[in-house]
């Protein structure tokens, strides 16, 4: 059996952020031993993904970062552009191939945390800690006991909720023959495609050269589509909207991201804890996890340095999930017109001013100056009817 002050189990983004912020501890820190837990390679890893997040200045992974950008954009479905910089921000690109490897290589040259390969089949509580029960691909029965445990790993069902919306989506890795992108622009909503009966659908562009870009069709809605529906929603959105003719497909995204006002618990057992996006680190009303995933993991790093109980803070505020159960209760109601709310939005408010509230890092007056750039009478309506909706399981996508 191995030892340690801390097990985190799954090698995501939020249990590779929480071994990386222990492997390097700041000038007066405790040192701790911890053992990060990864499934073997197979269907419980997660896939190759793209991770996007904005943030002032430079950044603890920039050195993985595939590509940034300071202009965002957004097409309202109508056509019109809105462009603004996002100065002091910055929007980046990081993929987690190359997170991945950034942080195995501190991992290694700190020596402070030990990897292992082993699928987990348990978590149990034990005097003082708890004990990680795991196999490994050969069939060999592995077990960690560490005083605090982290599990990043995907819940089995998402918590009741009043609402609940998937965002799902698909994208392209394109190479184009001749320049197409603008490698200094964002397209960060094109609202210019077909939209659901209910929910929102826009394209994204990241441009990481003129001849190269990721190129995704996402939907919020309740449902996931079939991969041909993906297929015909991407051939329409490049070929008629971007007007791309000559093109190769050099990689493929999927993802699924729930959107949801269900409290995810943080705590599952005295000394075990959730992280990352099963921990509460998704932001409702968009999806972005990455930016809540460093807040989280940053305060249980902390906590543990300084011999404090390491609960994982929500990274979202109480106002800020209040507001986003009123905007999800919105959309799945059909109270207001999805593309048109943020397409508004975007063209109403500084989208640096936007992004940060999004972000949860605005102040109250902000919040309400922009609450009064929506549809006020519909938002109103749905902030009155969400305390009296049901809290009802998800079925599942």
């Amino acid at each position: 059996m191995l030892e340690a002050d801390v097990a985190i189990i799954g090698a995501g983004a939020a249990g590779l952020s929480l071994a990386h912020r222990l492997s390097c501890p700041g000038p007066g820190m405790r040192r701790l031993s911890a053992v990060l837990v990864d499934a073997p390679p197979g269907p419980l890893r997660p896939p190759p993904r793209t991770w996007c997040f904005w943030e002032a200045g430079r950044g603890r992974y920039d050195a993985a970062v595939t590509a940034s950008w300071r202009r965002l954009r957004v097409h309202r479905p109508t056509g019109e552009p809105v462009e603004d910089d996002i100065a002091p921000l910055t929007y980046k690109m990081l993929r987690s191939d190359d997170f991945e490897y950034l942080v195995g290589h501190d991992l290694a040259q700190s020596g402070r945390v030990q990897r292992l390969e082993a699928t987990v089949e348990s978590v149990e509580g034990v005097p003082d800690g708890a004990q990680v029960h795991a196999r490994t691909a050969d069939g060999r029965a592995l077990s960690v006991r560490a005083r605090w445990v982290f599990d990043s790993r995907p819940p089995g069902s998402l918590p009741a909720a009043r609402t609940t919306l998937l965002q799902h989506f698909h994208g392209w890795f394109v190479r184009t023959g001749r320049p197409a992108f603008d490698p200094a622009r964002v397209e960060l909503m094109d609202f210019r495609t077909a939209q659901p009966a209910k929910g929102l659908s826009f394209g994204y562009v990241l441009p990481t050269g003129s001849g190269q870009a990721l190129v995704e069709y996402t939907e919020f809605s309740p449902a996931v589509l079939s991969a041909d529906a993906y297929e015909a929603a991407l051939r329409h959105y490049t070929g008629t909207v971007l007007g791309l003719e000559d093109f190769e497909v050099v990689g493929t995204e999927t993802g699924v991201i729930p959107m949801t006002d269900g409290p995810f618990p943080r705590q599952t057992a005295p000394s075990v804890f959730r992280i990352g996006a099963a921990g509460g680190a998704t932001r409702p009303s968009t999806g972005y996890t990455f930016a809540g995933v460093q807040r989280q993991t940053a305060a249980v790093a902390a906590a543990l340095s300084q011999g404090r109980r390491p609960v994982p803070p929500q990274p979202h505020s109480a106002r800020s999930r209040a507001m986003d159960a009123v905007l999800l209760h919105a959309l799945d109601g059909g109270l207001v017109d999805g593309a048109a709310f943020f397409a508004g939005l975007f063209s109403r408010v500084p989208m640096a001013r936007l992004l940060r509230f999004l972000d949860g890092g605005t102040r109250l007056h902000e919040e309400v100056g922009i609450g009064l750039r929506t549809p006020v009478l519909p938002m109103l309506r749905a902030a009155v009817e969400v305390p009296r909706l049901p809290r009802r399981p998800f079925p599942g996508p």
